[in-house]
């Protein structure tokens, strides 16, 4: 049997198949690290409190914002086709 597609556009499928994954893995880790942010500013932890709990979940809450946001983009600027026009 033989495949449907060509091996060129079969490695390009491949290629776009992982790179979806790595965006996403991105973004929700993204996610996740700017929940965990959000509850040290919380004080949902018993290892940092007050002030100090306030200005370590705005700052890991600002790193997972740009991992949410920003990363998954520049990658997608790093990835993309170049367009014939």
């Amino acid at each position: 049997m033989t495949d449907p597609l060509p091996n060129d556009e079969a490695a390009r499928a491949a290629a776009a198949r992982t790179r979806f994954f790595a965006i996403s893995l991105f973004r929700l880790s993204g996610v996740f690290i700017l929940l965990f942010g959000v509850l040290i500013m919380l004080q949902h932890f018993d290892w940092v409190r007050g002030d100090k709990a306030k200005w370590m979940g705005f700052m890991i809450s600002c790193v997972g914002f740009v991992q949410t946001i920003v990363v998954p983009r520049l990658l997608l600027r790093a990835w993309a086709s170049p367009r014939d026009l």
